[in-house]
């Protein structure tokens, strides 16, 4: 009789996933309410004889939860695009393997970013709250008046899938299109969105700004104070990106001011910890990292998480296996 790997999963999936991980693997995850801390990890690990893990954005494995873990531990599959939760140079010392899930979350993201490009712009948020406190006394000329979209020109901040999949929708909104990347896209890529060769003169320009970025020492606090001034003021700022890649004061003191209209975010710094500052502001339209929240994709990234399992424990190489110096 074949003898199954053993997988730890930090957190509940989806049940699809789960099923398909059971049939593969001698699978152990813990239950949605009660997560397994990363600081537990290792001994579970230990205890349970386990060669794989599978965790998610919200387990920080830093260099010391790395170097606890056991020796048989041969693979570490995050369910996530991002992977700056794992120190890569501690798992690459330990020779432990790290993968991820990339290519299966641009639209359900992409989705989101326009969600929060209307709610902010219409002021949904204020409105669904004036509804379920019960203060709404009916219509009048002046109630909530927004900003409309059509026209105003979109800045994307990274055009990789998901900006494109976002200026696609967008463009359904009749607004026009302008991205700063690396270095510009094949026309057939960015079709008439306009390439901005410097990071300014996309601010400049953006009544409504998108961060398609990661999370690097370089992109950390980039959307600071400085660049915020650049924005024409009333901008609308959208963050589907990462919560670190802004300086939340600064765009709490834009939007106190009138600098930037409006924030949609989906991601924060820290998370699950939220700048009470977002909170008390009316022109904030806040949700809990849902990009990828869907049933659809979070059954796509757990498959591609097991994928990469399977690959590994076949004796192939995992098709999105991360390299330190990614």
């Amino acid at each position: 009789m074949t003898v199954k790997p053993v997988l730890i999963a930090t957190r509940a999936l989806p049940t699809a996933v789960e099923a398909r991980a059971s049939r593969t693997y001698d699978y152990h995850a813990s239950p949605e309410a009660e997560p397994l801390s990363v600081s537990d990890l290792p001994a579970k690990a230990r205890d349970l004889g386990a060669q794989a893990l599978l965790v998610t954005p919200s387990d920080r494995m830093d260099a010391d939860v790395i170097a606890a873990l056991p020796d048989r531990i041969a693979i570490i599959a995050t369910f996530s695009v991002g992977y700056e939760h794992i120190d890569l140079e501690a798992a690459e010392a330990r020779g432990i393997l790290v993968t991820n899930t990339p290519g299966v979350l641009t639209e359900a993201t992409a989705d989101i970013a326009l969600l929060l490009l209307l709610g902010a712009a219409r002021r949904a948020s204020e409105g669904e709250r004036m509804m379920r406190a019960g203060t709404w006394t009916g219509w009048t000329p002046t109630q909530l008046l927004g900003t409309d979209l059509r026209g105003k020109r979109l800045g994307i901040l990274g055009m990789g899938r998901i900006g494109q999949a976002l200026a696609h929708r967008a463009r359904a909104l009749g607004m026009n299109i302008l991205y700063h990347n690396r270095k510009p896209l094949p026309k057939e890529e960015a079709g008439d969105a306009q390439y901005q060769v410097r990071v300014e003169d996309l601010l400049f320009q953006s009544d409504a700004l998108s961060l398609h970025v990661p999370a690097t020492p370089q992109t950390r606090k980039f959307l600071n104070g400085a660049r915020l001034a650049l924005l024409p003021r009333g901008a609308i700022v959208i963050n589907t990106a990462r919560g670190a890649v802004v300086d939340d004061e600064a765009l709490i003191a834009a939007l106190r001011h009138g600098q930037v209209g409006a924030a949609g975010l989906d991601v924060y710094d820290d998370e699950p910890k939220v700048h009470p500052g977002y909170a008390a502001l009316p022109n904030t339209f806040l949700l809990p990292h849902l990009g990828s929240a869907t049933v659809e994709t979070r059954e796509a990234m757990g498959f591609k998480a097991l994928d990469n399992l399977d690959a590994h424990f076949e004796g192939r190489i995992p098709p999105n296996r991360i390299h330190p110096t990614a």
